[in-house]
């Protein structure tokens, strides 16, 4: 009988609702049933959402599949296979991109990129490397918390994620804010990592570092608020001025621009990338600590003849004790995307 009556009810409150002008609400109805009957939780929703909008260039097949880090889409980049991830870790979600086999590679992109900066880099690491890219906080499709920014914070992201995936001593490449990150890494674990690599600028304050907070964008990006609104619907405009300072600004594609300015035009992402620069004075005292003992891995040092030149050498060999490098001919800062083969050639010369 009560079945009977809650099915009078059902219909009736249906008929209603198709006689009113709120059909929607139906709708909205039988897809949270929908949904909640597959099963999918907002974590899952979440994650489905974060992985759209990869380069569809890059797009070779997707599946979804129930491992530790949740599977997103498969990409194959010169006939490499790699596959998105985001992992918990240090209480932000990160996005990384993974592949190959053997000993693991890790690549810490820079401002105003994300882990697209070693799609060319990549695919000669994976014949005989795990090669390991993630999006660092705040960036691409990793979470974008409030805090966090300084060295220190965002390498123990990094290790965290090197941890959950079962790796322990690695290979560490670093460019840009990538650098600051890769140093921090390297002087708090310095028995995990087997190779440092620091592309193109000096560890701030240390040696040459000592004076980089003197550029101009530097020096506006680290006021708070103002950059933020200034910037606010002309990303584009913006962060192009930066892709064409180099040598070879053909080097950067409209395309790969696109994908750049996708994500730090997403509500949030300019605020992540300025909160970088902001976190500078705080990685300036992090690494005079970490200063007073020289690493002792061998670290490899290069730089853009159209950038810094040798300031990231200058720098390294006030704080490791074998370290070598030099200048990347033809190259500005963008060295992964200006010289991808020369990298490449010094990488896994380096690497052993």
């Amino acid at each position: 009988m009560k079945s009977a009556t809650l099915g009078m009810l059902v219909k009736l409150c249906l008929n209603k609702v198709m006689q009113s002008r709120t059909k929607f609400l139906l709708i909205f109805l039988v897809t949270s049933t929908a949904l909640s009957l597959l099963g999918l939780n907002q974590n899952q929703i979440a994650n489905a959402q974060q992985l759209q909008g990869f380069p569809n260039s890059l797009a070779s097949s997707s599946s979804f599949t129930k491992q530790q880090q949740p599977t997103g889409i498969y990409i194959s980049i010169d006939n490499m296979t790699f596959s998105h991830h985001t992992a918990s870790v240090n209480g932000v979600q990160l996005h990384y991109v993974i592949g190959g086999h053997g000993d693991p590679v890790v690549l810490l992109h820079g401002w105003p990129e994300t882990w697209y900066e070693w799609r060319h880099v990549m695919p000669a690491l994976a014949k005989n490397h795990t090669v390991i890219a993630p999006d660092l906080r705040g960036l691409g499709d990793s979470s974008k918390p409030l805090t966090g920014y300084d060295g220190k914070t965002t390498a123990e992201d990094i290790h965290q994620l090197v941890s959950q995936l079962g790796f322990r001593d690695i290979f560490l490449v670093g460019h840009d804010f990538g650098v600051q990150v890769a140093y921090s890494y390297a002087a708090a674990h310095p028995n995990e990592v087997r190779r440092l690599v620091i592309l193109d600028v000096p560890i701030p304050g240390i040696g040459t570092g000592e004076n980089i907070r003197g550029l101009w964008w530097i020096q506006f990006h680290m006021v708070r608020d103002l950059p933020e609104m200034l910037v606010a619907g002309h990303e584009r405009e913006y962060l192009t001025w930066f892709y064409r300072y180099a040598c070879n600004p053909a080097a950067i594609t409209k395309e790969d621009i696109d994908e750049y300015v996708s994500h730090y035009s997403a509500p949030g992402g300019m605020r992540a990338g300025f909160e970088y620069y902001r976190a500078l004075p705080e990685d300036i005292k992090q690494n005079k600590e970490y200063s007073k003992i020289k690493l002792p891995m061998p670290v490899l040092a290069l730089g853009g003849k159209c950038s810094f030149g040798t300031a990231a050498l200058d720098s390294m060999r006030l704080l490791a004790t074998n370290v070598s490098g030099g200048i990347v001919p033809d190259s500005g800062h963008w060295i992964a995307e200006e010289h991808p083969d020369y990298l490449v050639g010094q990488l896994l010369k380096f690497f052993g």
